[in-house]
């Protein structure tokens, strides 16, 4: 059952991930969650720190695209400052919207990776999807409303995972 929820990777935040890890793992395109894994929910704009970690990804080659279930008037400002592509309401844990991308763009699953902080959503889209995901803790403490109830599910299967030694940091793969 808990099969579904076993990222390939931990961390405690996208920013902490150091890009030579994903080289390392063949990752081309790299799906990001928006609200909790890149920035608050509040957040419009970009804090420089996410400019700073898109800028490094593309020169290292790697293609960053927001994937996030917000709606695209949310989604959209924050990805063009950005200067990267965006899939807004993205219907995650389902994974055929991802599907959809990974196909649209033509690229190998092998070569995509996801990284996110829900365990319901993202991991289990990811998976769903097969493709690769790092889960992340948030990176604030709020949440959107519409996210309480995932994180009630999300609390006690991160505990087992951890306990189950399922939670292998980035830095260990």
């Amino acid at each position: 059952m808990f099969k579904k929820f076993i990222p390939f990777a931990h961390a405690q935040s996208i920013y902490e991930i150091d890009v030579d890890f994903f080289v390392r793992n063949g990752v081309k395109t790299l799906f990001m969650d928006l609200d909790n894994t890149l920035d608050s929910f509040r957040a419009r704009t970009p804090q420089q720190k996410t400019l700073d970690l898109v800028k490094k990804l593309k020169e290292h080659g790697l293609n960053p695209v927001i994937i996030s279930n917000n709606k695209p008037h949310r989604v959209c400002g924050y990805a063009n400052a950005l200067g990267v592509e965006f899939l807004a309401s993205a219907h995650k844990p389902g994974h055929k919207r991802l599907d959809r991308e990974i196909n649209k763009r033509g690229l190998k699953k092998e070569e995509v990776m996801l990284v996110g902080d829900q365990t319901m959503t993202d991991v289990i889209a990811a998976r769903g999807a097969k493709i690769r995901v790092v889960l992340t803790e948030k990176v604030v403490k709020e949440d959107q409303w519409t996210t309480h109830i995932n994180r009630i599910f999300d609390r006690p299967i991160r505990r087992h995972l951890r306990k189950k030694g399922k939670l292998v940091d980035w830095r260990n793969k």
